[in-house]
């Protein structure tokens, strides 16, 4: 590829990222004003919080699908007609949410998001990944992570200016479809992966998918599963919770603190997801993984029960939270792509990453029950669903050790 191909690739997968942020990010901000709108006089605080859990299973349980059956995709027509698909298809969905009329049509809509919110991620990387291979892919790989934060940090700084309230919430969802002309760039004009290309002739025996259940690939389809999860369900059953917690202490008369707590934690996020895949390459990967995760324990239990919405220093916690446990997602973007070879690395990055988002979807359900049984209780909730991240110490070190870099 020349450099300019390269460039075009790069920004191109960025913004595609970015946007997917701006859909991962919509509903955190955007869910109790969709309820109580939606619900009227039905609504009260325990079942707004219900009601957001069962958003955030929908998109995940989407997103777990959509890696990995448009991932695969990616590995049979190309990495850059995958891409295009899954824009449309966040893009055009999320659209759609400005013209809900209840909450089963939103959460319907919210599952379809997710198809193409879980695509993007493994046949962007993929694409990313073969096309600035050597030395400079941890700078890439933490770059292309920073998108994904960005877009959150995008969408919670157009909340503090326009805000998101029961009466004003569809503007959101009508911003978030205007990326479909990006995913129509894509399809109309990115160049595809070289490495992809030369690889589309041979004949495989099996398809990607069960290619990597065969002996010579289980154990990092498996370990690649696990160490996707970890992070994954912490993020969505536990971290999340800051953002309608500070929802519900600031209230209507303090409508853009929930918009300003979410843009310290993607500020954070955005720094940490690009420092992930510097502190893997610069520390090692299993090493930096396991500091990761205990560090991700320790702040989110800080945030949880020693601060708290409308107290001073909250937003400080926040924003360390989201840098802390974010180096995750930089950590992911660098690894998962050295753990397969080319013929089945957006198959392979893709279930590997979106299968946490099956333990994600079932694990935010059970945080639902939770919040529920505990009287919306958010401390408590998010306290409990941190301990998930304390595993990450434990099941790291069945993970091998990808140093070198890409398999192929």
């Amino acid at each position: 590829m020349t450099a300019r191909q390269r460039y075009l690739v790069l920004v191109t997968s960025f913004l595609a990222l970015v946007f997917d942020g701006v859909e991962l990010g919509l509903m955190p901000v955007a869910s109790l004003s969709v309820s109580k709108s939606l619900l009227g006089t039905a609504f009260t605080p325990e079942l707004g919080g219900e009601w957001f859990a069962r958003f955030t299973a929908a998109l995940m349980l989407g997103a777990a699908i959509g890696g990995i059956a448009l991932g695969s995709l990616g590995d049979r027509v190309g990495r850059t007609r995958a891409m295009g698909v899954c824009i449309l298809f966040y893009s055009v969905f999320a659209a759609l949410g400005a013209y809900a009329q209840d909450q089963w049509q939103m959460l319907a809509l919210r599952f379809l998001v997710g198809l193409g919110v879980g695509g993007l991620w493994p046949n962007g990387i993929a694409l990313v990944s073969e096309c600035w291979s050597g030395a400079s892919r941890p700078l890439v790989s933490g770059a292309m992570m920073a998108g994904l934060n960005a877009g959150i940090l995008l969408l919670s700084q157009m909340a503090l200016k326009w805000s998101i309230t029961p009466e004003s919430w569809r503007w959101v969802f009508q911003f978030a479809g205007a990326p479909a002309l990006l995913g129509l760039f894509v399809l109309l004009v990115l160049p595809e992966s070289p490495k992809w290309l030369a690889t589309r002739g041979e004949v495989k025996a099996v398809t990607p998918l069960r290619e990597l259940f065969q002996p010579s690939l289980i154990r990092f389809t498996l370990i690649g599963i696990f160490i996707s999860a970890i992070p994954m369900v912490g993020a969505w059953s536990a971290s999340k919770w800051m953002i309608p917690w500070a929802d519900k202490i600031a209230g209507s008369a303090n409508a853009g603190y929930k918009a300003a707590t979410q843009g310290w934690w993607a500020l954070g996020a955005t720094l940490g997801s690009f420092a992930g895949a510097q502190f893997a390459s610069w520390m090692g990967r299993r090493q930096s993984y396991a500091i990761i995760s205990a560090a991700t324990f320790a702040i989110t239990f800080v945030m949880f029960q020693m601060t708290a919405p409308l107290r001073e220093g909250f937003h400080a916690v926040v924003f360390t939270q989201g840098f802390v446990a974010t180096l995750f997602f930089g950590w992911l973007a660098l690894y998962l792509p050295e753990l397969f070879p080319t013929r089945v690395r957006a198959t392979g990055s893709g279930l590997a990453y979106n299968s946490g988002r099956f333990a994600t979807a079932f694990g935010v359900l059970a945080a639902g029950f939770l919040f529920s049984a505990m009287g919306g209780d958010y401390p408590r909730v998010g306290t409990i669903c941190a301990g998930i991240y304390a595993l990450g110490c434990v099941v790291i070190w069945w993970a091998p050790d990808t140093r070198k870099g890409l398999s192929d």
